[in-house]
């Protein structure tokens, strides 16, 4: 595969030079000029503690937010990736109710802003369905060894309802994005990949499955990963109904230290370091399906 040769240009070293004397400014005001006591050592102790009872260190309450943030992105990434190829499909199939139900998805959903979504889901999905469904005292009705591997792949019984519709929120939202990603994908494969394969008898779903969704996937990956990230930023706003993510630990943290910049700090380099090793995780796909295309 060719590889283009990288060439500094000097308007990269100049942007390069701003940008670094920009970040050097910025850490000047927040050491010098800002009238802030820094309480950097209390940051530790709330990212691992030593129990006594078992001698080992264990996660404390930042990194269980971590740890739930990841466990809401996963879950919602994987339903928002359902929603978004069902509807992205529906989008492009030659029936109009199909098309419709599709639209509606999108339009509904993108023009609705994610705060109102999580309290609609939250005070309906949760007081109204979910007791009808029964989810909460199936959970309860658990042995303890499954309540112990559902509060690892997901969230302790307590919140798993709130979970849930947090899970949903973030899912339902992104959905409506993959779905419009999706739809361009399989649109943007020429007409004449669908002639071919008609030509060639292939029904409707063996066109999609075999012709044009595996073209349309290389296409679609790169816009996917930036709703990959979306996903795991967006998983922040549901501290707003008590899931204790990362951002809601943080705030926790916040009211019981009031050490306030030390606390964003922190979490601000735990985000940056998830999406940038999603980041890099799709670079890597994308590298290997183009070995494979070559």
């Amino acid at each position: 595969m060719y590889r283009r040769k990288i060439r500094i240009t000097k308007l990269d070293v100049v942007v390069t030079a701003l940008i670094l004397l920009f970040a050097a400014f910025i850490v000047y005001r927040l050491t010098m000029k800002l009238n802030y006591k820094w309480n950097w050592s209390i940051i530790p102790q709330y990212l691992f503690y030593f129990d006594n009872e078992t001698g080992r260190w264990k996660a404390n309450v930042l990194v269980q937010g971590l740890f739930t943030t990841i466990r809401l992105t996963v879950w919602s990434t994987l339903l928002a990736m359902i929603f978004g190829f069902i509807t992205g499909i529906m989008r492009t199939t030659p029936r109009l109710f199909n098309r419709l139900v599709g639209r509606s998805y999108v339009e509904l959903i993108r023009n609705v802003p994610p705060l109102v979504l999580i309290f609609i889901f939250y005070f309906f999905v949760s007081d109204q369905i979910m007791p009808l469904l029964g989810v909460e005292e199936f959970i309860r009705s658990r042995s303890p060894d499954t309540q112990r591997i559902l509060a690892y792949i997901c969230s302790s019984p307590d919140l798993f309802t709130a979970f849930l519709s947090g899970m949903f929120t973030v899912a339902v939202f992104q959905g409506a994005y993959i779905t419009e990603i999706v739809r361009a994908g399989i649109q943007s494969i020429s007409r004449g990949q669908w002639e071919a394969s008609y030509a060639l008898g292939l029904s409707w779903r063996q066109q999609m499955t075999e012709i044009i969704l595996p073209q349309a996937l290389k296409r679609v990956l790169p816009p996917l990963a930036n709703e990959f990230i979306n996903t795991l930023k967006y998983s922040a706003i549901v501290s707003v109904i008590s899931i204790q993510e990362l951002t809601f630990q943080a705030m926790q943290v916040m009211a019981a230290t009031y050490v306030t910049i030390e606390i964003w700090l922190t979490v601000t380099a735990m985000y940056l370091v998830m999406c940038m090793m999603l980041s890099f995780g799709v670079q890597w796909l994308e590298r290997r399906l183009a070995r494979s295309e070559a």
